[in-house]
């Protein structure tokens, strides 16, 4: 059943739109447009290229024709006169390129003294400086397992190892050392800088740490250490005794706040640590550290003057 307003909308169906907008006016037209602009500021039915109402009244000229348009631009700008210059140029030369790094030359200074009066001419040539190359660093030379080998067995000789930026040795490998500086008497410098270390390699040489009297210097920069390994390192250092040197700087992810308080706290617990290579993101923990450094390093100075003076 078909309601009464639907049975007056019937008779709208089959009208032509364009028929019906032929017979207005151009001022009926435009009033049209004003109704449809007060319904649909915007125009959002409409396709962006008709959005924009035609604002020109100017009735068109011909053709396009680029050629006549070109000859008459040209001719415009013939015909316009040129703006004056601010300086007008004379041909004069005002300066010379160079001349503080000429008069800052001591040969400048020599070769005007040389000539009469200081009047004479100068011959001088001031030379750029050569770029200096920057060569990449070579690998580094040390044998993996020979070292591991020299460690296990305690060599006397063997006193420092330097793993930094070989980046294949297996994880497995790396806890070896760690397991090898449990027993070790003769290592005091130990680095694995950069060789991809993870929190399994932390906690190993954090358990090392518990036991090994000889190491002084440990540096584990640049690796995938996250908070986990180096709380484990930090827990460690409260029951060494010989450890003066730690580098836990630039690890894959950041340690956190509550990490940085924590190593904070250990370094004014431990008298022993005189360097600690990490950079803080926090005003708190960087302050609280740097005294506590200050105060180590004081304690061994003045144990030093008193050991002199005896």
């Amino acid at each position: 059943m078909a309601l009464p307003f639907q049975k007056e909308l019937e008779k709208y169906k089959n009208i032509d739109e364009d028929e019906l907008l032929g017979k207005l006016s151009e001022e009926e037209l435009k009033q049209l447009e004003n109704v449809l602009d007060d319904l649909d500021p915007e125009s959002a039915m409409l396709p962006a290229g008709f959005r924009q109402k035609d604002q020109t009244q100017k009735a068109a000229t011909g053709p396009f024709d680029r050629e006549h348009l070109l000859m008459y631009l040209e001719k415009e700008a013939l015909e316009q006169k040129d703006r004056e210059d601010f300086v007008p140029f004379t041909g004069e030369k005002k300066a010379v390129l160079g001349v503080h790094n000429l008069l800052n030359n001591p040969k400048f200074d020599e070769e005007t003294a040389n000539n009469k009066g200081g009047k004479g001419p100068v011959r001088n040539i001031v030379k750029g400086e050569k770029v200096k190359p920057v060569f990449e660093e070579p690998p580094n030379p040390t044998n993996v397992e020979i070292s591991l080998q020299q460690m296990k067995a305690n060599d006397p000789s063997l006193q420092e190892v330097n793993l930094n930026n070989i980046k294949n040795i297996p994880i497995p490998t790396l806890r070896e050392f760690a397991k090898a500086l449990e027993t070790n008497t003769n290592v005091k410098k130990f680095s694995l800088a950069a060789t991809r270390s993870n929190d399994p390699v932390a906690i190993a040489f954090a358990d090392m740490l518990k036991v090994n009297k000889t190491l002084t210097s440990l540096n584990i920069e640049s690796n995938f250490i996250t908070g986990t390994g180096i709380l484990a390192l930090v827990e460690a250092l409260k029951e060494n005794d010989t450890l003066t040197e730690i580098k836990i700087d630039n690890q894959r992810q950041q340690l956190g706040t509550a990490v940085e308080m924590e190593i904070a706290q250990m370094l004014e617990e431990n008298s022993r640590i005189l360097k600690f290579g990490y950079q803080f993101t926090k005003q708190g923990p960087r302050t609280r550290v740097a005294a506590a450094i200050t105060k180590n390093n004081d304690l061994v100075r003045k144990k030093r003057v008193e050991a002199d003076r005896r």
